[in-house]
């Protein structure tokens, strides 16, 4: 039987040491590299071609980057982060990046070599301690964002592109036909609708939403 081979990359080395010592023991696998960095781990892709990478996240180059760059290197490679992070965000990002499993540093000796071996054979390993974690950070992330503008009535959305385009209130109540003291409330109703303070920040905010629907137009035009 084919031994798994396996790479190590953290940048600690008396726990990678560890890693290699404890792994290299464990029968049917071999450990065949180890580095320090993202560069490491990419380079190790490219020439040695190990079965199942072990990597850090909080390593020079950062970890969750280099996944990628290690698949397109050995696109066969399976990616375990071995991690002291419990943070959903970098789950999920290793997740979405093409990690197979992650595994926090607490883990045993044997635990981690049968995480390797299931990895290797096509399946995917969270800790149990985090999978809620995930299921919350993706449940979370696919949630639609509120838009503030749709709170705002027709003539609130008047006013406030009057403002945005330099207008002071007395002269939007002209342009209106609209007493100043109507156009004071609906800017207090229009500021706390976008959770702003000032008329600047308000002018702000509908130009970067502005952009955004315009940039998100261009590219369903382009699709």
């Amino acid at each position: 039987m084919t031994n798994i081979r396996v790479a190590v990359v953290d940048d600690h080395p008396l726990f990678r040491e560890g890693v290699i010592r404890s792994l290299g023991e464990s029968p049917g696998l071999e450990i065949v590299a180890e580095g320090a960095s993202s560069h490491d781990a990419v380079a190790i892709a490219e020439n040695d071609a190990p079965d199942v990478m072990l990597m850090d996240i909080s390593m020079p180059g950062n970890g969750l980057k280099a996944i990628q760059a290690v698949l397109e290197a050995q696109p066969n490679a399976k990616i375990v982060m071995l991690t002291v992070s419990e943070a959903g965000d970098d789950l999920a990002n290793a997740i979405r990046m093409g990690a197979k499993g992650y595994v926090l540093k607490g883990i045993g000796s044997q635990g981690l070599a049968e995480v390797v071996r299931a990895v290797a054979s096509g399946q995917s390993y969270i800790a149990p301690s985090l999978s809620a974690r995930l299921v919350e950070t993706l449940s979370r992330s696919s949630e639609p964002r509120h838009d503030p503008f749709s709170d705002l009535t027709h003539r609130e959305m008047e006013v406030l592109k009057l403002v945005a385009s330099g207008l002071s209130n007395k002269r939007i109540a002209i342009a209106l036909d609209l007493h100043e003291k109507t156009i004071k409330h609906h800017m207090t109703r229009i500021f706390t609708k976008l959770n702003v303070s000032n008329r600047t920040e308000a002018a702000l905010a509908l130009r970067d939403a502005t952009r955004a629907d315009s940039a998100e137009g261009s590219q369903t035009r382009a699709i």
